[in-house]
């Protein structure tokens, strides 16, 4: 059975911090003034804000938001889907690498800067404890770093030269833009304060589940240090997995299609993901709630099952996707649903083919509500898996000596094991790329492992049957910053546009 946790509580308990043209104000809480001293109590209602933030991963500002979605649009792996190309249109053209400066998802820039705000708050108010034990200021102040790494994370891989801050902000947007490697300084700083010590535990309690751990930080840090090819930290975050593998904290489950139910949450492979509740969210605001609109927002239209609910037939799976997997590799119908012809409408470029992880299943979403915005499946955001070929990607396609930890080939073996006792194959760049693009189906990696593989050319294609005609560039790495964001600052304050959006 879903837990609420304490700090989603915490964050209903306060209220629900309105965003909206002054999102990068600072908010204080009702129980302590800015800059004022603050009990624990504060604290912890700042620190559950922080993590709300993970809750808004669709709808927020009332756009579709979803990272998973909004990351694999781009990919190789799903078409946009829906009803046609102007259903979400947006969407359609991110997918199709041709967002402008007035037409791009907008809801992702709200929703991470919100959460920076927040964050931020959460350190201000630790600055200014009472009465707080030295390990919980710790505990609390590395969760907050964390948060603020992996909010501007995003905003760094979707726009890279961003505006950042961190303190309160006098006047909306009086806050200088930085270059994409200067905001990465700042993630890795973020980081290092984290991991550093024993501020975090490995892993969570299971009363804390949902919380931030070391593993967590870890993976970040992993994650953004390999898509910068900052190749003077490879060692020091090859070493920081094999800490975790050591750890034994953490293990592939040998059900993999179990691990994407509600029983399979929070499960030994998880090492950090969202805590969606079936409820709280409306059509009239986004900026509420527990819920996920993902589930609805993938599943096939008007479907007739006994296990899936219908949805509005957005993402459908390329037929080359679900032709990759291997006899016998059972990810494939654990991350992709065939649905017999007659189950269901296809709609704009269906493959008849969807999304399983994330997939909308019947009791997700129980009434009242609004039932699509409110299925409660879980976003699985860092597993086990990807140490593994995070490490063997570091060794093979990086040329990091493995040293005294796992080797490349031993994790290799380790992933198709548990996908269904798959024969061993060389722990080659091609075999490990292929393998995380098969493992990570449909959680959002596969275009940003392109990007920072250099084989981002792959996605120019042009297949008039499913209206889809795009040409990689290498400027589509970044969207463009919103225009409505550049006319909203000024001066030494003015935002500048990313390069080939102007």
């Amino acid at each position: 059975m879903k837990k609420i946790k304490l700090f989603i509580l915490v964050a209903a308990l306060i209220g629900f911090i309105s965003c909206d043209d002054t999102f990068l104000t600072n908010h204080p809480t009702q129980s302590q003034e800015a800059g004022g001293a603050a009990t624990e109590g504060a604290i912890l209602s700042n620190l559950g804000a922080c993590y709300q933030i993970l809750l808004f991963d669709s709808y927020a500002a009332n756009n579709y938001n979803s990272i998973p979605l909004m990351s694999d649009l781009r990919s190789d792996d799903i078409y946009k889907g829906g009803g046609d190309a102007g259903d979400q249109a947006t969407l359609y053209r991110l997918s199709q690498l041709d967002v402008t400066p007035t037409e791009l998802p907008y809801g992702i820039w709200q929703i991470y800067f919100s959460g920076i705000s927040r964050c931020n708050n959460v350190l201000l108010a630790c600055s200014n404890a009472v009465n707080v034990t030295a390990p919980k200021l710790a505990q609390y102040q590395a969760e907050a770093h964390f948060l603020r790494a992996y909010y501007t994370h995003w905003l760094w891989k979707f726009w890279g030269n961003i505006p950042y801050f961190e303190n309160d902000i006098p006047a909306p947007y009086m806050v200088k833009q930085m270059s994409a490697d200067s905001v990465y300084a700042k993630i890795i700083a973020d980081l290092n304060y984290a991991i550093d010590g024993d501020k975090l535990p490995m892993r969570v309690t299971k009363a804390n589940d949902g919380r931030v751990s070391k593993a967590a930080a870890i993976m970040l840090k992993s994650r953004a240090v390999m898509y910068q090819k900052d190749q003077t930290r490879y060692a020091e975050v090859l070493a920081d997995l094999n800490s975790i593998v050591t750890s034994k904290q953490y293990k592939l489950v040998d059900n993999f299609a179990g691990m994407w139910l509600n029983t399979g949450e929070f499960c030994d492979e998880s090492i950090f993901e969202s805590n969606q509740l079936p409820k709280g969210k409306t059509w009239a605001s986004g900026w509420q709630g527990f819920g996920t609109n993902l589930p609805a927002f993938i599943s096939p239209n008007n479907l007739v099952d006994t296990v899936y609910n219908g949805g509005w037939g957005f993402a459908p799976v390329r037929t080359q996707a679900w032709a990759m997997y291997e006899t016998g590799d059972k990810r494939r119908e654990a991350s992709i649903n065939h649905f017999e012809d007659g189950t269901y409408t296809p709609r704009f470029q269906s493959t008849g083919y969807f999304l399983g992880k994330y997939a909308a299943r019947k009791g997700y979403n129980p009434p009242p509500g609004d039932q699509d915005l409110n299925y409660d499946n879980n976003v699985r955001i860092f597993r086990y898996a990807e140490v593994l070929l995070n490490i063997a990607d570091l060794q093979v396609i990086e040329g990091v000596a493995p040293g005294a930890g796992i080797t490349a080939q031993e994790c290799l073996d380790m992933i198709r094991t548990r996908a269904g006792s798959l024969a061993s194959i060389p722990a080659t760049a091609a075999n490990i790329k292929l393998e995380r693009r098969r493992e990570f189906l449909g959680e959002g990696m596969r275009f940003w492992d392109l990007v920072r593989w250099g084989d981002a050319s792959i996605l120019t294609e042009n297949i008039p049957a499913f209206s889809t005609n795009r040409t990689w560039k290498d400027t589509d790495k970044l969207l463009p910053i919103p225009q409505s964001e550049i006319e909203k600052t000024e001066g030494a304050f003015k935002l500048v546009q990313n390069p080939g959006y102007n």
